[in-house]
């Protein structure tokens, strides 16, 4: 670890992996020695809820751009340390293959084959597009990182420095017990056909999804993540055995990642390819799940706001929800709990009132609660609105009408 920490120097820009990428060794290697990070300036997509290291927090002079806001990174953020780039992850994808240019670029790999290949196993979302413009390349190389056959791939030859590391990958648990959650969860899975493509979240009733599924047939998986739940869906004959399946992450235990390396089932590819919205148009049925804070009576999505409070990001979403709306057949599911704060908070409010919409209202099909479902394709202003109140908790409604009456100077439209 000690070559690896002699990379960090001052003045230099060093691009960190993220997701189930991170190098947890490191990271504890440099909260353990935090002047390494004097002077140093780290790119890293950073996943809220699945990385916990605030690099930015370690040293008084470290900086940190990250992609998503997470309260795993307040402490940087309160100092001044931290610098959000709002971008989606297709442009986050463009940004770092095509403008970023780092003066060290570490990446996470599994052992090499016989031929110097080394695959980046369960996590392929950025690391091919940020190795070929960096100026020095280090590629760490790990005994407990899956080697995914059809996972892209980097060299030992293209590496400047190699790194052996025996260490855990990043791991995650995606069993949820919350009846709400798994109510509203199988309230989305009703609305998926059989031979759909299937993009499911971050989030709990996205993730919960997948489980739901075991009944259907034919389906495609075309996600920016999967978790444990595909080998449950593979095991119970859902997944067209021919795929192709594709993600560009793997969040999950050991055992799921030795099932991934040896079912040879998912394609692990870079973000280039898991969120381009105009090929994902093409599939029949195309299905995006995604998960939120608030939406509004207009169909409008926040992703990221806690008042006005930046908690999050839009990830991922607005690629997927726009190829959706596109897709013959597709579907583009906002799914949320109805409230907040044991009751006492709608989460469908009448307007918006947050500094930024994460989703254009023109990009929402429907919307779930474990209230109920509101279609909006194809609605008036007041009918979405309508369809929307009938799905808040009833404590709320009142409160929605009579606001919206004030907002559109409209009576609702009953459907």
């Amino acid at each position: 670890m000690d070559r690896l920490l002699d990379c960090f120097a001052p003045g230099r820009r060093v691009y960190l992996p993220g997701g189930t990428g991170e190098i947890l060794p490191l990271a504890r290697a440099l909260a353990v020695d935090p002047g390494s990070l004097a002077g140093v300036e780290i790119t890293s997509a950073l996943l809220p809820g699945i990385n916990r290291t605030d690099y930015a927090a370690l040293h008084s002079n470290a900086r940190l751009t990250a992609f998503m806001m997470s309260p795993a990174l307040s402490a940087s953020a309160a100092a001044g340390r931290l610098r959000i780039l709002p971008l989606c992850y297709s442009a986050t994808g463009r940004y770092l293959a095509e403008d970023y240019v780092p003066d060290i670029a570490i990446a996470h790999a599994a052992l090499p084959q016989t031929d110097g290949r080394c695959s980046l196993g369960i996590s392929a979302d950025f690391a091919p597009l940020v190795w070929p413009r960096a100026k020095f390349r280090v590629l760490v190389v790990n005994a407990r990182m899956p080697s995914i056959a059809r996972a892209p791939y980097l060299t030992l030859a293209d590496a400047d420095l190699v790194v052996e590391i025996d260490a855990p990958p990043v791991t995650g648990d995606d069993q949820i017990s919350d009846p709400i959650v798994q109510a509203i969860a199988a309230s989305v899975a009703a609305l998926i056909p059989d031979c759909a493509a299937i993009q499911c979240g971050i989030g709990g009733i996205p993730g919960a999804t997948w489980r739901f599924l075991s009944g259907h047939r034919d389906l495609t998986i075309a996600s920016g993540m999967i978790t444990p739940a595909v080998r449950a869906l593979t095991e119970a004959g859902a997944l067209r055995p021919d795929g192709p399946h594709q993600t560009g992450i793997a969040v999950g235990d050991a055992g799921f990642y030795a099932w991934l390396a040896n079912s040879d089932l998912i394609e692990m590819v870079p973000v280039t390819r898991s969120h381009d919205s105009v090929a994902l148009a093409r599939l029949d049925a195309f299905t995006a799940i995604n998960s939120a804070l608030e939406v509004d009576l207009f169909g409008q999505v926040n992703l990221e706001w806690q008042r006005a409070t930046q908690v999050s990001g839009v990830g991922g979403a607005p690629d997927f929800s726009r190829a959706a709306i596109q897709s013959r057949g597709g579907r583009s599911i906002t799914a949320l709990r109805a409230t907040a704060s044991e009751g006492t908070v709608s989460r469908i409010v009448p307007r918006l009132d947050v500094p930024t919409v994460s989703i254009p209202r023109s990009d929402i099909d429907t919307v779930v609660t474990e209230y109920g479902v509101a279609e909006l394709l194809g609605r008036s202003v007041d009918e979405r609105a309508a369809a929307l109140i009938a799905i808040a908790a009833p404590a709320h409604r009142n409160m929605l009408e009579n606001r919206w009456r004030q907002i559109n100077g409209s009576h609702l439209v009953r459907i």
